[in-house]
């Protein structure tokens, strides 16, 4: 390796390390990573992940059930929210059907499994929620050092 690549790749390494140890957006994912395998573990003894419970939470509150409206609402693309859909149709927790009135157009809603599942996972997402906060901190405290 030539003297101009050795100080080339040392200059890479520094700059990329200062991106990691600066970039917001890296440090971000980073935390939603670890707090969705936190949630996920969690709500493991109810059989959902945390990207579903927050789907069926969207559902049970939400006043249009088209699942157009939903896709916007979750600024999801309509083919990924219905793959995603159809996991918990499958599961007996959601019912899709065609709109009467246009039939390219499909609502959806909790069936009363996905009810119970969903009134199943609040108390042990809220325990998952002080956990949480205490990881936000821990982060906080840990960006805030340097």
């Amino acid at each position: 390796m030539t003297d101009i690549s050795k100080r080339s790749v040392k200059t890479l390494r520094g700059d990329v390390r200062a991106l990691l140890e600066s970039c917001p957006a890296t440090a971000l994912r980073r935390a939603a990573r670890q707090a969705s395998q936190l949630l996920n573990r969690e709500l493991a003894p109810t059989g959902l992940g945390a990207a579903q419970l927050a789907l069926l939470a969207e559902i049970a509150v939400v006043e249009d059930d088209r699942i157009g409206a939903l896709a916007a609402r979750l600024d999801l693309d309509q083919s990924t929210l219905s793959r995603n859909l159809r996991v918990l149709e499958r599961a007996g927790l959601v019912e899709i059907a065609s709109v009467e009135r246009d039939l390219r157009r499909r609502a959806v809603w909790l069936t009363e499994k996905g009810a119970r599942r969903l009134e199943e996972a609040i108390p042990l997402w809220r325990a998952a929620q002080q956990k949480l906060a205490v990881l936000g901190n821990a982060l906080y405290a840990e960006g805030t050092k340097t």
